[in-house]
């Protein structure tokens, strides 16, 4: 099985490589981003019914060198999980992009540099989540970091130049933070090897093992979007192609958050910060959803919503039991495929209605009532409804909070509930008057008019494009992602028991000795 663990990366580097070589023929780069995704979906598949089954971990020293002087591939549940789940997001959004392209040609996203650019994507996500040390982690955030600079600016467009740059720099200062932090590690422990760290790091004083701890969980922070270091992605993320957004929104944030999970339950368990995040997600959510109900635009609506439910997986890490990390691991699985899902009926609507602003959606139940049930499904689900998964996750999570049962997780299951409802509260609005209303302007109420005359000022509300053709792969494609958000509900037993053991298992570190027999051809 280890042999199979390199192939997570090397695999979409080399599909990389065939895609730019035949930068003109577009068919061939479609068939191998399709089968190098769908292998690397497989091979995570394998793994991890391997390290579950067996309960121990796949650990690779690349090219054979010892630990300490190595890279270090390290696959686990959690690791194993997530690839799958990023492997699925990839392929439904590749799919989705790929019957955009063949409707409106080359003007959006540029097939010659998307699939080389969008493979090299893949091959950082899925290189962070099976780092064994910070350099190797670095490494992934900075290969999916520059695929990103790429993405976020086709079409080169004004909006998306501008807003490229600001994502840039943000995303530079972030990983100048992460790696003068790795330096610092390094100086003081002689290692970045994350199974060492864990067994070194109670050898500093607690107030170096503090200032090491708060400079990753800032550079961490800031890519998962965490207040106040959220500011920069409703307005990053809304202006990229309907592809790269969806694909952005489901794992770019998370990848921030598996890292902080990774630290904060090994290399950092004898540091608590725990008050901090707690107070940290309290603020996300609360502030992510009122940014969410000033918006009138569905793509920035989503954006802010996004940033609230990264305050759900910071509080359930900031709980720091193995249930509350268990039911943070479901959350984040079900987020990644709901939010992307939902980016993807956004993109049906605007190709539908010409817009995307909720100000100028109207009458879509009765021409598109497919998309109608797209949206509905995810939506709902985000929202907390029961029985889906967004209900079974945070229900698990204010369990959780419950158990532990201090004032503040009390204050921090409400602040949840309010977050929730109000989550829910903007979709549907957004729901009824997209959906609902009228197409007839001369038929339209004044009360509903003045109803939402509030989010006139806000920003894109009076955006407003051509509605174009919708292929069928497009529709056909976000209807399988509706389709795995329900299976999320249906399989939730399974899911959920494998995440509790992940929850279990993080909070027993590997020892270097472990890695070292886990490690052996």
């Amino acid at each position: 099985m280890s042999a199979l663990v390199p192939l997570l990366v090397t695999l979409p580097l080399l599909g990389a490589g065939v895609a730019l070589i035949f930068g003109r023929r577009r068919r061939v780069q479609v068939g191998v981003s399709i089968v190098t995704l769908t292998l690397v979906m497989v091979i995570a598949a394998v793994l991890l019914y391997a390290v579950d089954s067996s309960g121990q971990a796949i650990a690779v020293s690349v090219g054979g060198w010892p630990i300490p002087f190595g890279i270090v591939l390290y696959v686990d549940r959690l690791a194993a999980l997530l690839v799958v789940i990023s492997a699925i997001v990839l392929l439904g959004v590749l799919l989705f992009s790929v019957g955009q392209g063949a409707a409106d040609g080359d003007d959006d996203t540029p097939v010659t540099i998307f699939h080389p650019t969008y493979l090299i994507l893949a091959a950082g996500i899925f290189n962070a989540f099976i780092a064994g040390d910070l350099f190797n982690l670095y490494v992934g955030f900075e290969i999916l970091l520059v695929a990103s600079y790429v993405l976020i600016t086709l079409g080169s467009t004004e909006s998306r130049i501008r807003t490229g740059v600001f994502y840039i720099v943000v995303s530079l200062v972030s990983s100048i933070l992460f790696l003068a932090a790795i330096a610092a590690i390094y100086g003081a422990l002689g290692t970045v090897n994350i199974a060492q760290l864990a067994e070194r790091m109670t050898q500093l004083p607690q107030s170096t093992q503090l200032v090491l701890h708060l400079m990753l969980l800032l550079a961490f922070s800031i890519k998962a979007a965490v207040f106040p270091l959220s500011f920069w992605l409703p307005d990053s993320y809304p202006t990229a192609p309907t592809p790269v957004t969806a694909v952005f929104a489901g794992l770019l944030t998370k990848v921030g958050v598996y890292a902080m999970i990774r630290t904060e339950t090994q290399i950092f368990r004898d540091n608590d910060v725990n008050t901090l995040l707690l107070i940290v997600a309290l603020a996300t959510m609360i502030v992510g959803v009122l940014g969410a109900l000033a918006q009138a635009e569905l793509k920035r609506i989503l954006s802010f919503t996004l940033v609230s439910h990264v305050g759900y997986l910071v509080f359930g890490l900031g709980i720091a039991t193995p249930l509350a990390l268990g039911a943070t691991i479901y959350y984040m699985v079900h987020h990644i495929i709901v939010q992307t899902t939902l980016f993807l009926a956004v993109g049906l609507i605007e190709r539908r209605a010409g817009s995307t602003s909720i100000l100028k959606v109207k009458g879509l139940m009765r021409a598109a009532p497919v998309i109608a049930v797209l949206y509905f499904i995810p939506a709902i689900n985000l929202g907390g409804i029961p029985p889906f998964s967004g209900f079974i996750g945070k229900f698990a999570l204010f369990d959780a909070a419950a158990e532990v049962g201090t004032p503040l997780m009390y204050v921090l299951i409400v602040g949840g509930v309010v977050t929730s409802l109000l989550t829910l509260y903007t979709l549907m609005r957004a729901w009824n008057l997209a959906f609902w209303r009228e197409d007839d302007d001369h038929a339209e109420e004044p009360a509903v008019v003045e109803r939402i005359s509030y989010l006139s000022d806000a920003p894109a509300a009076d955006e407003q494009g051509d509605r174009r053709v919708i292929p069928r792969i497009m529709t056909a494609t976000t209807a399988g992602m509706v389709a795995v958000t329900i299976a999320l509900t249906v399989f939730a037993g399974p899911l959920y028991r494998l995440c509790a053991s992940i929850g279990d298992a993080l909070l027993t570190p590997v020892t270097l000795v472990q890695l070292d027999q886990e490690a052996q051809p």
